[in-house]
This record gives structure tokens, C-alpha cells and sequence, in this order.
């Protein structure tokens, strides 16, 4: 767990100095910060996206899996707990806190980092694809808390959780996990995250969180896939 710990410490610390510089800097000043937390979004999404050699299984899941999480108003519900976070931790906070939490915690998540990163991790102890990833994600959290408050911090809760359960079940899921998975899955993190750019451009605006069950509906496609060879 030691990587993951770090990858969450280096998260907070992170958005606290993102936060720190957000509350000094005029609106107009903002606006530019907004617009480089979009354009780093877009270029790690669009770079994640392209990972894909399965366009159907990538547009199926997606599709799908966009209409259970809209069943289930799963955005709804992390908006929500959000909210419940802030009432309890930064009641005072500036910003979208739910949306920064959001975000930053599909961008973090998301991406084959985490996940090998947690299986060496727990499998031959090897902590430095984590710790490469938690000085990535705590240069991205400064410019994110920039942009959206301190909501991005708690980010570091999703990570810790996600990369926390990878690890101490490494053993177990990663016999699972194919370097096909791995490029699907990183694949879908990317459209996500493609998501959560257009957004902080004010392009279009996308309830990301109902896609969220587009990653577990990938796994399900690319396991079927020596059975359905259209895929």
C-alpha cells in the first residue's frame, strides 16, 4: 500500500498548492487556468483514447455503458456524496467541489498506470510505475484545483480506495488481465477523460459519471471476445 499512499499524499499536496494559488489570482487569470487544466485533460484523453484496436467493443461499451449508468443516475449519486464531503470537510470551499471530485477522480483512475501499477505493486513489491504516477498526478491536481477547487483533493480518497483494493487483490484479478484488457480499458478512462475536457473548455458539457459502467462493460466485451470474433 505504500505507493498508493504516497500517489493519494502526493494528490492533496498537490491540490492544496493548486487551491493556494486559485484563491490569488483574478477571474480573468482563472479563465486561463481553466483552459490549460482543459487542453492537459484533452491530450491525455485523446492519447488514452487512441489505445483502442477494438472500435466496436469501444463503441458498444461506451453506448452501454452510458445508458445503465443514466439508469442508475450514477452521476446523481457521486454528486451527492460530493456534496455530503464538502458539508463535512470544506464547507467553505469555492468551486464545483463535486465536479472537481469527480473529475479529478476519473482522471486519476483511470489508465493502465493505476492498474499495473498496483499489481506490481502487490505482486513483486515494486512501487515505481505508483510513484512515477503520484508525481504525474501531483503536478495535473495543481493545475485541476487551479481550475476547480479543492474538491480535487478528496480525489485522493478515490485513489486510494481504487489503487488500495488493486493492490491487496493483485494476486488474485491479475491472471485476468491481459495487455488487451489493459488497452481497452485505458481506452474508455480516455473518452471519459476527453469528456471531462470539452467540459472545462466549455464546449459541451457531459455527465461523465453515468459512463463510469463503460469500464466494467469493456472487461465483459473483451472477455467475450474470442467467442465473438465481429468484436
Amino acid at each position: 500500500m505504500f505507493g498508493t499512499i504516497i500517489n493519494a499524499a502526493a494528490i492533496i499536496v498537490g491540490s492544496l498548492i493548486g487551491f493556494l494559488i486559485r484563491k490569488g489570482i483574478q477571474d480573468e487569470y482563472r479563465k486561463v487556468v481553466f483552459t490549460a487544466a482543459g487542453l492537459t485533460s484533452l491530450t491525455i484523453g485523446i492519447q488514452m483514447a487512441l489505445k483502442t484496436t477494438h472500435i466496436l467493443a469501444f463503441a458498444l461499451a461506451l453506448m452501454f455503458g452510458g445508458l445503465l449508468g443514466t439508469a442508475f443516475n450514477i452521476e446523481g449519486g457521486i454528486e451527492r456524496f460530493g456534496e455530503r464531503l464538502k458539508q463535512r470537510f470544506a464547507r467553505n470551499s469555492e468551486g464545483a467541489f463535486a465536479a472537481g471530485f469527480l473529475n479529478a477522480s476519473v482522471l486519476f483512475c483511470s489508465g493502465a498506470m493505476a492498474i499495473v501499477g498496483s499489481f506490481r505493486a502487490g505482486t513483486e513489491g515494486d512501487y515505481s510505475l505508483l510513484l512515477t504516477k503520484s508525481v504525474l498526478d501531483g503536478f495535473v491536481s495543481i493545475i485541476f484545483a487551479g481550475a476547480m477547487g479543492i474538491g480535487v483533493a478528496f480525489a485522493a480518497l478515490s485513489v486510494f480506495v481504487y489503487q488500495g483494493v488493486l493492490t491487496l487483490l493483485s494476486v488474485y484479478i491479475k491472471p485476468f488481465v491481459s495487455e488487451l484488457m489493459l488497452a481497452e480499458l485505458t481506452a474508455i478512462g480516455g473518452a471519459l477523460i476527453i469528456m471531462i475536457a470539452l467540459g472545462l473548455l466549455e464546449l459541451k458539457s457531459f455527465k461523465t459519471g453515468n459512463f463510469l459502467p463503460a469500464l466494467l462493460v469493456i472487461v465483459v466485451l473483451v472477455l467475450v471476445m474470442p467467442f465473438l470474433s465481429f468484436l
